[in-house]
């Protein structure tokens, strides 16, 4: 079964993990043959929203819509046996350290 771990840090937060806890954690996902997918995000000043109206207007703001204390700063697709199992690649995801947070989603197959 798919699953997404979005991951989130405090937006006043700096990372306390290294590019090298990324590149482990990214490598133990591809030899354990789960990872599907997986990016991270640009910085948030580059974010542009885009909302319509009920009138088909379009409105283009620079940012995020929402002021939020939590930023999504990427996201890993992983094919797992069920949501136990998920559970535990978010808990070792260096993005769950420290403050901030993993959301575990599964994927809907249509």
């Amino acid at each position: 079964m798919k699953y997404m771990l979005m991951i989130y840090a405090a937006a006043d937060q700096q990372a306390n993990c290294t590019v090298e806890d990324w590149i482990a954690y990214e490598k133990e996902m591809k030899d354990a043959g789960v990872l599907v997918s997986g990016h991270s995000l640009a910085d948030l000043v580059t974010a542009t929203t885009v909302q319509v109206g009920q009138d088909g207007r379009r409105t283009v703001t620079d940012g995020p819509f929402a002021e939020t204390r939590e930023v999504l700063g990427g996201y890993d697709v992983i094919d797992v046996p069920d949501l136990d199992a998920a559970l535990e690649w978010a808990a070792k995801c260096p993005g769950s350290r420290d403050g901030g947070a993993v959301v575990v989603r599964p994927i809907a197959e249509f």
